[in-house]
């Protein structure tokens, strides 16, 4: 549910990164932080409990101007996967325009996943938001760990959902991170697309709001 205001000719858009706790949400965010061209990022907020974990959400405005001066702005945010924070998971998934799902790889991790699958199945419900309709990419992190569910089998037991083919990753040394949040960027395109013309309307293509919000820092160098 994208926040426009024709007035100032601005769009921001939520993605939401979601998961069971300690899968690496808050670990994809600050690599993208780190990995993306910095003109287009701004200050990354980190709150974090005694015990290090997240306990509200980190935020991450990127954004880029459209030929007909749109301001379009994402603003990336994770959630706290500890149960006792269910309703800062709710609050933060309020009117979030696409979401990413953080997945443990590590075979003792599969029954939170899916608890944590299920989770957000009921919140996104709760707040007014369609698991089959909204943009998302799912994610098996800590791909760099021993013990995982192999690529093969994950990908057949996800192969008939709408969120094939799975992205894996290694959030810690930066390995899929950026294709993750780049097939995020193409299923989000394809909604605010149809809702706001970015292409007719605000000469914003697919692939230049790819590229755009997801450049690297050594792309921009090279």
């Amino acid at each position: 549910m994208a926040d426009h205001s024709p007035e100032d000719n601005r769009l921001a858009l939520k993605v939401v990164f979601y998961g069971p706790a300690l899968s690496g949400k808050t670990t994809n965010l600050m690599q993208l932080h780190s990995l993306l061209n910095p003109q287009r990022k701004g200050e990354l907020m980190v709150l974090e409990t005694r015990d290090d974990r997240t306990l509200f959400f980190d935020m991450l405005p990127i954004g880029l101007k459209g030929d007909s001066g749109l301001d379009l702005r994402l603003k990336l945010y994770t959630v706290p996967g500890q149960v006792q924070h269910d309703s800062t998971r709710k609050a933060v998934l309020s009117r979030a325009d696409a979401v990413v799902f953080v997945a443990d790889s590590q075979t003792s991790q599969q029954d939170n996943n899916a608890t944590a699958f299920g989770n957000l199945e009921e919140n996104l419900e709760k707040v007014g938001l369609d698991i089959d309709t909204l943009p998302m990419a799912v994610q098996f992190n800590k791909r760099d760990l021993p013990g995982v569910v192999g690529d093969t089998e994950l990908q057949q037991r996800w192969a008939e959902t709408p969120w094939a083919p799975l992205q894996m990753a290694s959030a810690l040394h930066g390995k899929g991170v950026l294709e993750t949040f780049r097939i995020l960027l193409d299923r989000l395109y394809t909604e605010v697309d149809r809702e706001f013309a970015l292409d007719t309307d605000h000469g914003i293509d697919r692939d230049t709001f790819i590229r755009q919000l997801s450049a690297a820092s050594e792309e921009i160098r090279a």
